[in-house]
């Protein structure tokens, strides 16, 4: 078998560059250009990192505007405020996540108190560590469907089957617990075949949305620790995508119903429950993953089947239980 090339979570601590070039926020331009003669540049000359009295970490000088700007401007006025730090807890491939998602040649490594304790520059990571990252694309697609790569990579059918059917079986549960709750509206399809007829195209939604809203708070519970501040700020923002994105389809979705059926009823039946339904699925998408983070589990692992399966009996009951009530 061959051996799994997936790096170990190292810490970023162990490959930093600790002399790193620190200005004080009251200089100006002159005097940080005799500091940096006195001191040095630092192991790094791309950015200089401008710190306050108590030396926390306040902005970020590139190296060509500082050696452009008058030599009277305070360095205040030039440095930029909004600073992407890592934090000293992170991993090396935490750090390889920064370079991909932002595009900077370096960054600051802070500790607790925002204090500057090291720097990473792109030159730390090589073409091969560049193209485990697109390899670790990979892994987390297949982790959110249940298992790892690493698991079923040249492993034997009957291993590779122990594996990834526990998530199907899952998968059928849930469906056939669907398939229950739906017999039990009979009645409502009866009377209204044109539920069925997008009883599949409601139920992709909600996948959909549950699937994004999960795949964004995943890649969230990787750099931030959840607390009450971070979780009411991150559920406002989906709560109001969901109802945005609600609206958008419940009205193209009640507009196809009217205009193709002439169902007033049905397509008001169907474009309210959208809506609902993606509310549900974004509060599922938020909620699972950050539980299971909580409880020390692995959301990539089991968020993904978890998620789907509640969002997909919500969606039944939704749609039929408010088509039952309406028609």
């Amino acid at each position: 078998m061959k051996q799994d090339k997936r790096p170990s979570p190292q810490p970023v601590m162990s490959v930093v560059k600790r002399d790193v070039a620190r200005l004080k926020r009251s200089l100006t331009v002159n005097e940080a250009l005799d500091a940096i003669r006195e001191g040095g540049p630092g192991e790094g000359i791309v950015y200089f990192y401008v710190i306050d009295e108590e030396e926390r970490l306040v902005g970020v000088l590139p190296t060509r505007r500082l050696l452009t700007a008058p030599l009277d401007t305070p360095l205040a006025e030039i440095m930029i405020d909004n600073v992407v730090t890592i934090p000293h807890t992170a991993t090396v491939m935490d750090a390889l996540e920064y370079f991909v998602l932002h595009r900077f040649m370096a960054f600051p490594v802070v500790d607790e108190q925002r204090r500057v304790v090291g720097m990473v520059d792109v030159g730390l990571f090589t073409d091969e560590v560049f193209d485990i990252a697109e390899r670790e694309q990979m892994h987390e697609v297949f982790e959110s469907l249940g298992f790892r790569i690493s698991q079923v990579r040249d492993a034997s059918p009957l291993k590779a089957f122990r594996f990834r059917f526990p998530w199907l079986v899952a998968t059928i549960a849930s469906g056939t617990i669907c398939a229950v709750l739906a017999s039990a509206y009979e009645v409502t399809l009866a009377e209204s075949l044109v539920l069925a007829f997008f009883l599949t195209m409601v139920l992709g939604l909600g996948e959909s949305v549950s699937v994004q809203s999960m795949t964004l708070t995943n890649h969230s519970l990787r750099f931030v620790k959840p607390t009450l501040s971070w979780y009411a700020g991150t559920f406002r923002r989906e709560v109001g995508t969901a109802i945005l994105l609600g609206v958008g389809c419940g009205l193209a979705a009640g507009l196809i119903v009217w205009l193709w059926h002439g169902a007033l009823l049905e397509a008001v039946a169907i474009g309210l429950s959208i809506v609902i339904i993606l509310v549900a699925a974004c509060f599922f998408g938020l909620n699972v993953p950050t539980l299971l983070h909580l409880l020390k589990l692995d959301p990539k692992i089991a968020s993904g089947p978890v998620t789907l399966a509640a969002t997909d009996i919500t969606t039944i009951l939704v749609y039929f239980g408010l088509a039952t009530v309406l028609l």
